[in-house]
């Protein structure tokens, strides 16, 4: 693999995680964040934790919620799930990205701490996004955020929850999506791919990973796997907000995201797509160049879908 040479030592410095032993892979995941010190956002946001009614009666949804302190109300919100092959992860996740996106893009972040497989395989875990996502537009003004300028968005399993989400949201008549975030999502259990073919052994995430990572979601399904598990096996594409994508190079979910954008701009759906070269699954988070780069440009394009509709432009008077 030609890697580019700041994504190649980070990758010698990441701990491999083996999903086949999931007790080992939480604990070495947990374990792989460290203590940290105060983010350099925390004087520009707030951060609250909360928790939400769930999908069901007697489920509840925790969250994280992140609000720039800027008085230009009302804010966008992005809706955001965290990435983890469906069975790892919490709201320590993304818990920098979600202050910084808060503060650069100004935009209440709510971070959502999904249930996990196989504990809780499909549909536990999209439901619950999925209430979140239902809870965060009926309370815009509570949060200080406009109903009309909502997003989701994800990494890996975290896109592919954004992608099934985005999917439910129209086919249960709302709530209204101004864009869905996927970045490397995963997107098919069928595992066919090129990509998913040609790297087995690729650092960070590898066939290998994908496998058990749907085996967990899925749990006993035998082919009979719904669109709202696996957004890719959706025939209708049509009706869904705008996307913007995020690729990787040496990554078995690169072709899956190639093809579901390519199906999106058929079904005449806006799509923003960025491939980068020489990077591997999850490099966006990586101390490198190139992935300072991407985070730039991403929150400049999710900066500019959610920016608020012009003022009507009233004509001037003609002096008589």
């Amino acid at each position: 693999m030609d890697l580019d040479p700041e994504i190649a030592e980070a990758v010698r410095r990441f701990p491999p995680i083996d999903l086949a032993d999931l007790a080992a892979a939480r604990t070495s995941f947990a374990a792989s964040g460290g203590p940290t010190p105060p983010p350099e956002w925390s004087d520009d946001v707030t951060v609250t934790d909360r928790t939400l009614p769930g999908p069901s009666s007697g489920t509840r949804v925790p969250v994280r919620v992140y609000t720039p302190r800027r008085d230009d109300d009302p804010k966008p919100a992005i809706v955001r799930f965290h990435g983890g092959s469906f069975v790892i992860g919490d709201l320590e996740t993304d818990h920098l990205d979600c202050g910084s996106w808060a503060r650069d893009i100004g935009a209440v972040v709510v971070d959502v701490d999904y249930r996990l497989a196989p504990e809780a395989p499909f549909p536990a875990g999209v439901e619950d996004c999925f209430a979140a996502l239902t809870w965060v537009a009926a309370h815009a003004a509570e949060l200080g955020a406009d109903p009309a300028r909502i997003a989701v968005a994800g990494s890996s399993a975290g896109g592919g929850l954004a992608a099934a989400v985005a999917l439910m949201a129209r086919d249960r008549g709302g709530p209204a999506l101004a864009l869905q975030v996927l970045n490397y999502p995963a997107l098919d259990d069928r595992l066919d791919t090129p990509s998913m073919r040609a790297f087995t052994d690729t650092p960070i995430f590898s066939a290998r990973h994908a496998e058990l990572a749907w085996r967990y979601y899925l749990g006993e399904r035998d082919g009979d796997v719904p669109a709202h598990a696996a957004p890719a096996r959706a025939a209708d594409l049509t009706g869904l907000p705008p996307a913007f994508l995020l690729g990787c190079d040496f990554d078995p979910l690169r072709d899956e995201g190639l093809r579901y954008a390519a199906r999106l701009l058929d079904a005449g759906v806006p799509v923003e797509l960025h491939q980068y070269p020489g990077t591997v699954h999850g490099f966006d988070v990586m101390p490198a160049r190139i992935s300072a780069e991407a985070r730039r440009v991403q929150v400049a394009a999710i900066r500019r879908h959610l920016r608020p509709p012009a003022p009507a432009r009233i004509p001037a008077r003609e002096r008589p």
